[in-house]
């Protein structure tokens, strides 16, 4: 007879946080059938508008986690905010948490990160953590001098808890936050690249394209895909990176490798994310499988898709809020003039810089490609009006 049980049940997926990330993955696994039970701050939070099983609680809180993930099969995340003590409870108590502990901690913390990194011989920027403005300043000279990087250890995102430092006097804000601070080199670098990989808890495990990825202040704008100009050799060295330290680090699930391509040809390690991530979302309509859709299937440690893009170029323009709210009346507009458009809205209330949504496009000529993203994110923001 066959080799399925008699019966089969559909795991449900218990989802922390509900951002964009988490509405995007639910519906990927709504094809598949896939249950999804989510933990939201509130109502209102992007997922939780479109997830049938929405548990509003504080992540923060382990009580609220362990109710959570009673009849959940397994819990992934939409960010990596949950704290250690909690995952590891949730651990001891039996739940299968993906990616685990040991993997996201190396999200959680860029100390941790940058020391697990020196461990494997990955490159990465020179870097210390460092106590105070007057050792930021030795750790200036130390790599020839101002300017240099601050990073708060933990929390921060979208450029938020960076700091571009000039001098010693520069350098107080960054002490205020009450956590470790990271000082890292300026690095001299032609652009940023990203790596995105998915794997598998059995160590199965696929690539995506190398995209370059173009940040407006401190915010990731544009991802081309495969990053235009890019060596077959470079490429495949950071292919090989990535999944070297999703290996080292036992990921399970998505882990995007934020790169600097040096003027020296080199590639660097900037920051790690271990969950679905901007820098793929060209994927959702420009790959055969989507990051999303592999997401699920890692966690749930169902065989891996197919990561090969579906055209020779994609591109990925964030939707970025503006001072024209009513977006759904550029529609008209969007869809009419690019009948190939794909958008992809996250159901926010529109502030200013605030990511609501974004919009993706493909086909064979990179210049075209490129203006129709462009064009259609900046219509729908209201900063182009014809």
């Amino acid at each position: 007879m066959g080799g399925y049980p008699k019966r089969v049940t559909f795991p449900v997926v218990g989802m922390v946080g509900g951002g964009q990330l988490a509405r995007m993955t639910h519906e990927a696994g709504i094809p598949l059938g896939i249950k999804f039970k989510l933990l939201s701050d509130t109502p209102q939070d992007s997922a939780a508008q479109v997830v049938s099983e929405v548990v509003v609680g504080d992540y923060r809180d382990l009580d609220t986690l362990r109710d959570f993930a009673r009849g959940c099969d397994v819990i992934t995340f939409d960010h990596e905010h949950v704290p250690a003590e909690h995952l590891k409870a949730l651990e001891a108590d039996g739940v299968v948490v993906r990616p685990g502990l040991g993997a996201l901690v190396h999200a959680q913390d860029k100390g941790v990160m940058r020391a697990k990194l020196d461990e494997i011989g990955a490159p990465s920027p020179r870097h210390r953590l460092v106590a105070d403005p007057a050792d930021a300043a030795a750790f200036a000279a130390e790599v020839g001098g101002f300017p240099i990087i601050l990073k708060t250890v933990r929390g921060g995102y979208d450029g938020k808890g960076v700091w571009f430092v000039r001098s010693e006097e520069d350098a107080r804000d960054p002490f205020l936050a009450g956590v470790g601070v990271l000082a890292e080199e300026k690095v001299d670098y032609v652009r940023e690249l990203a790596a995105n990989i998915v794997r598998s808890p059995h160590g199965q495990a696929v690539a995506y394209p190398v995209v370059e990825s173009q940040q407006v202040d401190g915010v990731c704008d544009t991802v081309i895909a495969p990053a235009p100009g890019l060596s077959e050799e470079l490429s495949g060295q950071a292919q090989e990176l990535a999944l070297r330290i999703g290996k080292e680090l036992g990921v399970v699930g998505h882990l995007a490798v934020e790169l600097f391509e040096t003027r020296d040809g080199r590639i660097l390690v900037n920051e790690l994310a271990m969950r679905p991530h901007n820098s793929g979302h060209w994927t959702q309509d420009g790959a055969i499988t989507s990051q999303f859709a592999n997401h699920v299937r890692a966690v749930l440690d169902l065989p891996l898709g197919d990561p090969r893009p579906r055209a020779p170029w994609t591109v990925m323009c964030n939707v970025l809020g503006g001072d024209f709210p009513d977006m759904y009346a550029a529609y008209l507009h969007c869809m009419a003039r690019d009948p190939q458009l794909k958008i992809h809205m996250y159901g926010k209330d529109v502030k200013p810089g605030r990511k609501v949504g974004h919009v993706n496009t493909y086909g064979d000529d990179l210049d075209d490609v490129l203006e129709r993203a462009r064009h259609a994110a900046g219509y729908l923001r209201g900063t182009i009006v014809e």
